[in-house]
């Protein structure tokens, strides 16, 4: 009888022995018990130590197109919510479920971002608590299980894919992964087709809510070595699981592996959409080679210290010193040769493969985007390195018969350190700012973070907090180091353009756009046209070598030097390069209509703006009007984004209406945009405030002309009120209104006498 068959006989005849009368009892804290409470309590102080991002705003990057902008995510979960998660490519990516979660949550709580911070807050939890779970059930051994859990809850390399609403694609495909894992814990104990399935569908779900966990395949094969001890010649495992042959549980993970080459698949296809997917010829194998074998040294690095962690780690343009690929390489061939000689210790060479395997997908042999490495990348990836330090120092306590209060002590106390160090990491994300300028400080020769951070202080309504803008003092000062950073991101760009045109021209492009807004805001109306038409000569050369990736931004660098002409009255330039730029959405807009759409309809308003300013008023009409066709339609499928918009069509249609001595249909478009405006200065007083007034007095200028001085005159007294409210926030913006309404409401007494 094999040594196998001898355990599994003394087993099943212990499992069946009946307990002593009057023995011992079990202590109350043991067994399921002990497991409940553990489970409350790690569930506990994970959501504790992240419950301060409830109060977090959404960023920009991504949130933007995940969240706050998105209108399929804005109608909630229906069934047209429901056919475009599946078919959509939008932001690079298929992952059906994650936009789907994302429904959930704005239908549960519309933009409020506490929602969704703590839905993803509460599914990292879950993962933590599966996470330990899971591991005691395959390893019978609680204590090393709930410690890689607790390091898994609070390391704060995982800051990032929780705090970043966008990355719930992270926590939730995580949450798929593990579940498929428990569920092949189960198959594994007796293997039928109906558990075959259920581990199928939770992988798929995974793989729909993120293609990262396209290792899943690999990663049960490991654990088929340790701990379910499946293949033949295997120590038996804690779970009984039945062992065969090793060729036999590769076969067995064929249609696992078909579900992963489908997803491959269909992410390059997507990625490709969405021009994420960079070229050989932007990012060289050998430089993709070399900053893989770096990054591997570096994830461990910042799991073992971990500070200086960053939303955005550029990738090195010039090539990276050849001490820190060797050094790096060294590290990685080190270890690997340690997990070899001590694979009587299974857990160092499945926690180590773990780590190597899981990590393929993201390591930038396929280069998405411009990032070295990403924190988020991490996440599922750091369990094995995990598994296998708690593992090892586990067995070296044993050895040396540590007492449980010293074990308890040095645990409680690594997991109390890092998780101070995750609360001080997520305090980066409490605004763009912040979040931004943290990374500056902590990377270099960072022009993607320069110019994000210019962004951000160009827009500090949605990218900082009230503390942040006080720390300025003025809004000069503020918008002295919105130029400083967008020029260094300017200076860094320009050099990286001349070792690579393909890959930085376009990053390049975009920083100059950033400062000729920045120069319109500031009224350098020459500067701000020198940028703008070096953003147009970079794309007519990117053009001209058919590497032009970015089609969109030259229609944006586009229409804003129209709106520079525009505002130097310079009408006929205006008009010709609002009609490229809007040519240009036209064509974007018949691939992604969704997402263009709005562009055309933007183009075209402005475009009839101008051409009403140079009395061409029938192509002024006609463009109005299909402008408004298109806001209608856009309003329909996302009012909160549209209204605007649509309001303010309205109201320049109106104003057309005048000039053609349209009474009527002035009258009805004026009072369908003051109807819009009263709505819209209900959620936001700030922002629509003077938009209502403009359409008060519009309309009280109609009816004067109509001989209504009554109406004409309520009107303009309620403008008055709102002109004069604005004047007291700032007098040298509204003084000329509140004077002009003042002499409009003066004419109308005049006219009617006492």
């Amino acid at each position: 009888m094999s040594r196998a068959t001898s355990l599994a006989k003394i087993r099943a005849q212990s499992r069946g022995r009946p307990k002593p009368a009057g023995g011992p009892r079990e202590p109350f804290l043991a067994g399921w018990k002990l497991s409940v409470m553990l489970c409350v309590l790690l569930a506990g102080a994970t959501t504790g130590l992240y419950s301060p991002v409830s109060g977090y705003p959404f960023i920009v990057l991504d949130d933007h197109d995940y969240v706050t902008a998105n209108p399929h995510v804005h109608d909630g979960l229906t069934w047209s919510t429901v056919k475009w998660a599946f078919t959509s490519f939008t932001a690079a990516n298929w992952h059906p479920l994650t936009w789907l979660s994302h429904a959930l949550d704005y239908q549960l709580f519309a933009l409020n971002p506490a929602g969704h911070h703590w839905d993803s807050v509460l599914i990292h939890a879950l993962n933590a608590v599966i996470l330990f779970l899971l591991l005691a059930w395959m390893a019978k051994r609680v204590g090393p299980s709930l410690l890689v859990a607790a390091l898994f809850a609070v390391h704060p390399l995982n800051v990032e894919s929780v705090a970043w609403v966008a990355e719930r694609k992270n926590v939730l495909s995580t949450l798929f992964f593990l579940l498929a894992i428990a569920a092949y814990v189960w198959y594994a104990r007796q293997p039928d087709l109906r558990r075959y399935l259920l581990v199928v569908a939770l992988y798929a779900a995974g793989l729909m809510a993120k293609p990262m966990v396209i290792t899943l395949p690999f990663v049960l094969l490991l654990l088929d070595y340790w701990p379910l001890g499946r293949m033949s010649g295997s120590a038996p495992s804690a779970v009984d699981a039945p062992q065969s042959a090793a060729s036999r549980m590769a076969f067995e993970k064929i249609p696992l592996l078909a579900l992963s080459a489908a997803s491959a698949l269909i992410t390059l296809k997507a990625q490709r959409a969405g021009r994420a997917v960079r070229t050989l010829y932007q990012f060289s194998f050998a430089s993709r080679l070399d900053n893989a074998i770096v990054a591997y040294g570096l994830y461990l690095w910042k799991m073992l210290w971990p500070a200086r962690l960053s939303i955005a780690y550029p990738h090195a343009a010039a090539g990276l010193p050849s001490w820190q690929w060797v050094l790096s390489g060294i590290v990685l061939i080190c270890i690997t040769a340690f997990v070899v000689v001590r694979r009587d210790r299974r857990y160092l060479l499945v926690g180590w493969l773990w780590f190597l395997g899981t990590l393929v997908p993201v390591i930038g042999l396929v280069q998405v985007g411009d990032a070295a490495m990403a924190d988020r990348y991490a996440y599922i990836p750091l369990i094995g390195i995990f598994i296998m330090i708690v593992w090892g120092i586990a067995d070296v306590i044993n050895a040396r018969s540590i007492g449980a209060e010293w074990r308890v002590a040095i645990s409680v106390l690594l997991v109390v350190v890092l998780g101070v160090l995750t609360h001080r990491q997520m305090s980066y994300w409490n605004s763009e700012y912040k979040l931004w300028a943290h990374s500056l400080e902590v990377t270099q020769e960072n022009p993607f973070a320069h110019d994000a951070l210019g962004a951000a202080l160009m827009d500090p309504e949605v990218a900082m907090s009230q503390f942040d803008m006080n720390s300025f003092g003025s809004e000069e000062k503020r918008m002295q180091e919105t130029r400083r950073h967008l020029e260094q991101a300017l200076a860094m760009r320009r050099q990286l353009a001349q070792k690579n045109p393909s890959t930085y021209l376009p990053d390049m492009a975009v920083t100059l756009n950033n400062l000729g807004n920045l120069a319109r805001m500031e009224n350098k109306v020459e500067e701000a046209r020198q940028y703008y038409e070096e953003v147009l000569q970079i794309h007519s050369r990117l053009a001209q070598q058919s590497l032009d990736p970015y089609p969109a931004d030259r229609a944006m660098a586009t229409i804003n030097l129209g709106y520079l002409e525009r505002s130097k009255v310079e009408n006929d330039k205006a008009v010709s390069d609002f009609g490229v730029g809007l040519e240009l959405y036209r064509q974007l807009a018949q691939q992604d209509p969704e997402q263009y759409l709005p562009n055309v309809a933007e183009a075209l308003n402005s475009l009839a703006v101008t051409e009403r300013d140079e009395k061409r008023m029938d192509e002024a009409r006609r463009h109005y009007e299909e402008a408004l066709r298109i806001r209608r339609q856009l309003t329909g499928q996302n009012r909160d984004a549209n209204l605007p918009g649509l309001a303010m069509t309205l109201n320049d249609l109106g104003v057309l209406d005048g000039v053609q001595n349209r009474s009527e249909e002035a009258r009805q478009h004026y009072e369908e945009a003051l109807t819009l405006y009263r709505q819209l200065a209900r959620q936001n007083s700030g922002a629509y405030t003077r938009y209502l007034a403009g359409a008060l007095n519009n309309l009280a200028f109609l009816y004067g002309n109509q001989n209504r001085p009554q109406e004409s005159r309520a009107y303009y007294e309620e403008a008055l009120g709102f002109y004069r409210r604005l004047f007291q926030t700032d007098p040298n913006t509204y003084a000329g209104d509140v004077a002009r309404v003042e002499s409009s409401l003066h004419q109308v007494d005049k006219e009617t006498g006492p």
